[in-house]
């Protein structure tokens, strides 16, 4: 029987764009007290996004059994009746009639680098979504409205339900106490390097002691991979080889789904953020966040192959 995961985090639609360029070429540093800038971009695809749907999407592909927090608005009956057609549990989705979904803009220059730009709409009553009560085995704390996440994290902390923690794009909304609250209630703490360099600037704390107070703390570096940190130890894992960057968009959603999976399965960390590669790796050779479809036998042999980790999915 799959282990129940709830997945608190933002639902959204992500318009992404494509410019046939690269942002430095046209950034003028000596001018960017008065940046006004412009790309033309004449690809421009509309995905179903945002990280709780992204991590519950790739969850589904893993035959978890994701529960989505998440609150939509009145142009997000689409996406819930997409959460049903996939048969992804949808007892804890909310739509709000007064609101738009959230929408997120994200423009993709010829390097991978991304600017983008976030309108959170129903995103914002996000903590009257109210999880207390519901039963899980584990739990993700994405990026959200910074009431949503601190709210979601207490509750999952009170029911005594282990989860992550994922700062991701909320990281402009916390100061030093609030990472430091998150870091007190959470099981383990996942970022991207920069972030991670972010929130030991904002602790004071190096990223050795930061990995002191939690299980984990699992840092992603893009095409050089990943840094697990656990029991005063640092284990690299390589990004998955030989892979196309198309849209790098949600690979670190579908990072944290594939931690997750192996965290339920009963697997050690590593082989869990080794199992996260892989699911990174098959994503970004996809335009869209939930556009890749691969069998468990492919995720599977994946694994074994580049990893080592021989198990069943």
């Amino acid at each position: 029987m799959s282990k129940r995961i709830l997945v608190c985090g933002s639902v959204a639609f992500d318009y992404i764009a494509v410019f046939e360029g690269n942002f430095k070429d046209h950034i003028l540093i000596e001018k960017e007290r008065s940046l006004s800038v412009s790309f033309f971009t004449p690809s421009l695809n509309k995905f179903y996004g945002g990280c709780a749907g992204n991590i519950a999407y790739n969850l589904n592909l893993l035959d978890s059994h994701a529960i989505p927090v998440v609150t939509l608005g009145k142009d997000g009956h689409d996406y819930l009746a997409r959460f049903e057609q996939l048969g992804i549990d949808t007892s804890a989705v909310k739509v709000l009639d007064d609101y738009f979904s959230a929408q997120c803009f994200i423009t993709t220059d010829l390097e991978s680098n991304q600017v983008t730009s976030f309108h959170p709409g129903a995103m914002i009553k996000s903590a009257d979504n109210d999880l207390t009560g519901i039963a899980a085995d584990y739990g993700i704390v994405a990026p959200d409205a910074k009431e949503a996440m601190f709210t979601h994290a207490e509750r999952l902390h009170a029911e005594g339900i282990p989860f992550i923690f994922d700062l991701g794009q909320a990281m402009p909304l916390f100061e030093k106490a609030d990472l430091e609250r998150m870091i007190d209630l959470c099981t383990i703490l996942t970022s991207n390097d920069y972030e991670a360099s972010v929130i030991s600037q904002r602790v004071g704390l190096s990223l050795e002691q930061i990995a002191e107070q939690v299980q984990a703390l699992i840092v992603t570096e893009g095409d050089k991979g990943s840094t697990v940190y656990t029991q005063g130890t640092q284990r690299q894992i390589h990004a998955l080889p030989d892979v196309p960057v198309v849209d790098p968009t949600g690979c670190g959603d579908a990072h944290r789904a594939g931690l997750l999976h192996g965290l339920t399965q009963g697997w050690s960390i590593y082989e869990a953020a080794c199992l996260g590669s892989v699911l990174g790796g098959i994503k970004i050779a996809h335009q869209g966040t939930q556009n890749h479809a691969p069998s468990k036998t492919e995720i599977q042999q994946l694994l074994a192959t580049h990893y080592g980790v021989v198990t069943t999915i």
